[in-house]
């Protein structure tokens, strides 16, 4: 029993000497065994691989544990791969998360910019292009300090060009901010970040606008970078032409602040310097600042309107002497909340050069620039109204001393011009007159371009240039007829009773005739006036037209005066036979003597000829030839016609 009880001490003491032993074995053997487990491992890595592409298996270890990732071609090849690394001498379990290489749509690959030195790729890459092949070749667009993550996995569908397009969106990323994301989906990028500077904004805009040959940019949601210095300016210089400077908040911000400056030039030269950033205080209103800033800049003939440190100032020559009042109102009253006000420093000097400019457009004529006094004023609106009396005239006209001397009388002697001209300009610039537009008809725009400078006031020179507008494509004669038929048929035109003005209801019809007259050059066409509808008894009777000639209509085309001034010679003698008649029934009325009041109460005989002749005028005037229109006396059995007629003779 003694003895029994020494050999178990023996052996307790040995347990010790054992357990070092252990140790030693373990921590000197486990090493070379992981080296060895990884040596085999990648033998059987290596022969996923086809000669010249990179293998699609990778393993970890971790101990005597293989972990094994990456996309399989196939079921069977993950398989095999999965049986020669359980196969490894001193494995003790194999991990498997190998996937298997699937066809997906849409075809996804995304860069993140995780960190400001670090990119993750997820998604979908394509299978053709391994890993490591992928990562060396998007490192060469990278500084050295940041590193690529790639956590994507091999698909099929990719694009054509995806590395171009990887590239490219990569190279992009280097601009933007912590968090931003660049995708490939298909053939379409797509980039959402913050710039990191004005520059790398300004790169980024011009990048995005040339991307990759066969893609095409879709969603692209760029804040513009944030600046400390925030400002924004209008400079204008002496010949009209406008300088944006500063920043502005957006692009669609951008595209507004040039359409008002494009209308402020008013077709002088729009030089944009402005770059995109953010800064703008919250409380001011950045559209409301630069709808402010081009009112005020309106009112300038050289200067600057400019926004800066929350404050807006205005420095130069004021448009005119009561222009410096009128800013100082604007600053004062009007300015945007949250601008605080500069002093207003401008000054004034005389005009030069001294401009006033009529434009004459389909529904209006507006007047723009400065005259001396009211009474030139006064002389020009006299001298418009005549000529365009369907139209509104819109004076937004200034005064201002220096005008050249022949100012009023140059445009007095032009207007007439311009009123034959379905749209045009007539501008001076000092003592040089220019009236452009286009003319209804290229005899009118050849003898408005000869006759026009010998018009002017001694000193004065003058330049038209006027186009004929394209002639009307010819119909045939059976089409114009058929026209006619529809234009005119079922159309009641009546005259109020007593009158010879055109109604409104008269110029959809009359517009219509004089195009189609224009288009058929065969078309003739005759003109039978009407009389009043006999008037119920005890009805208050209109008082009759004057005895003059016949009130003008009003016109939407003007034609030359020379067709306008007189009715052709067709109307004259059909006008003498109808009158002819009346003047007979009017002797013998006067022979019977009828009682005076009745007289009165009639209107005059010759009315429906009076009616006849001013649509034939206004039709002149609209562009139809003088042979192709007629007014003719109504027949005896047309006598009580009530509405006016037209027919083909």
């Amino acid at each position: 029993m003694q003895r029994l009880r020494q050999h178990r001490a023996s052996w307790l003491l040995g347990l010790p000497v054992l357990t070092v032993i252990w140790g030693a074995t373990t921590y000197l053997g486990a090493p070379r065994l992981e080296r060895s487990l990884v040596t085999a491992a990648d033998r059987v890595v290596e022969t996923t691989g086809a000669v010249g592409t990179e293998p699609w298996l990778r393993v970890e270890t971790r101990g005597r544990d293989l972990i094994a990732k990456g996309e399989a071609p196939a079921a069977e090849a993950r398989a095999s791969a999965l049986e020669r690394l359980a196969d490894v001498a001193g494995v003790r379990r194999v991990v498997s998360s190998i996937g298997i290489v699937e066809e997906v749509s849409p075809f996804a690959w995304i860069a993140t910019r995780s960190t400001g030195d670090q990119i993750a790729l997820t998604g979908s890459r394509p299978v053709e292009i391994g890993r490591a092949t992928l990562a060396g070749s998007l490192k060469a667009d990278l500084p050295e300090a940041v590193s690529l993550t790639d956590e994507s996995k091999a698909a099929r569908g990719a694009p054509p060009d995806f590395l171009a397009a990887a590239h490219f969106a990569v190279a992009r990323l280097r601009l933007l901010a912590r968090g931003a994301v660049a995708t490939v989906k298909d053939t379409t990028l797509s980039f959402e970040g913050e710039a990191v500077g004005v520059a790398e904004y300004d790169a980024l805009r011009t990048a995005l606008a040339n991307p990759p040959l066969g893609f095409s940019i879709g969603h692209a949601d760029i804040l513009p970078p944030t600046v400390p210095d925030f400002h924004f300016g209008i400079e204008r210089g002496r010949a009209g032409g406008l300088v944006l400077t500063g920043y502005v908040t957006s692009e669609s911000e951008r595209a507004r602040v040039r359409a008002l400056a494009t209308e402020a030039a008013d077709g002088a030269f729009v030089d944009d310097r402005m770059r995109t950033a953010r800064g703008l205080p919250a409380s001011v209103d950045g559209a409301a600042l630069a709808r402010f800033a081009f009112a005020v800049v309106a009112l300038l003939q050289e200067g600057a309107v400019e926004f800066d440190k929350d404050a807006l100032g205005v420095s130069g020559y004021a448009l005119d002497a009561q222009a410096v009042g009128e800013v100082d109102a604007l600053i004062r009253d009007q300015r945007p909340a949250g601008v605080a006000a500069r002093p207003v420093a401008l000054n004034v000097r005389p005009l030069s050069p001294y401009r006033v400019a009529i434009r004459r457009e389909a529904e209006s004529v507006t007047l723009t620039g400065h005259l001396p006094d009211v009474a030139a004023r006064e002389r020009l609106l006299i001298a418009l109204r005549p000529r365009f009396f369907r139209e509104r005239i819109i004076d937004k006209t200034r005064l201002a001393a220096g005008a050249p001397d022949g100012l009023v009388r140059a445009f007095e002697v032009a207007i007439p011009n311009l009123a034959t001209l379905a749209s045009g300009d007539l501008s001076a610039n000092d003592r040089r007159l220019v009236l452009t537009g286009e003319s209804l008809y290229p005899a009118s725009a050849s003898r408005i371009d000869a006759t026009l400078p010998g018009m002017m006031p001694p000193g004065w020179t003058a330049l038209a240039r006027v186009q004929a507008r394209n002639p009307t494509e010819r119909r045939d004669a059976e089409t114009c007829r058929s026209r006619f038929e529809v234009d005119t048929a079922a159309r009641h035109l009546r005259f109020e009773p007593g009158t010879t003005t055109i109604r409104p209801d008269f110029y959809p019809v009359l517009d219509n005739l004089a195009v189609l007259a224009k288009a058929c050059p065969d078309l003739r066409v005759t003109v039978t006036g009407h009389v009043d509808p006999t008037p119920p008894p005890n009805a208050v009777k209109p008082p009759a037209p004057a005895a003059s000639a016949p009130e003008p209509a009003p016109v939407t085309k003007s034609a030359p005066p020379q067709a306008a001034k007189e009715p052709p010679k067709s109307v004259k003698e059909s006008g003498k036979d109808a009158a002819k008649p009346a003047s007979k029934s009017s002797k013998a009325a006067s022979a019977s003597k009828p009682d005076d009041k009745a007289r009165e109460d009639e209107p005059p005989p010759d009315l429906p000829r009076l009616r006849a002749l001013v649509i034939v005028e206004y039709l002149l005037q609209a562009g139809v030839a003088p042979d192709q229109i007629t007014a003719v006396a109504p027949e005896v059995s047309d006598a009580k016609r009530s509405e006016m007629s037209f027919a083909l003779r």
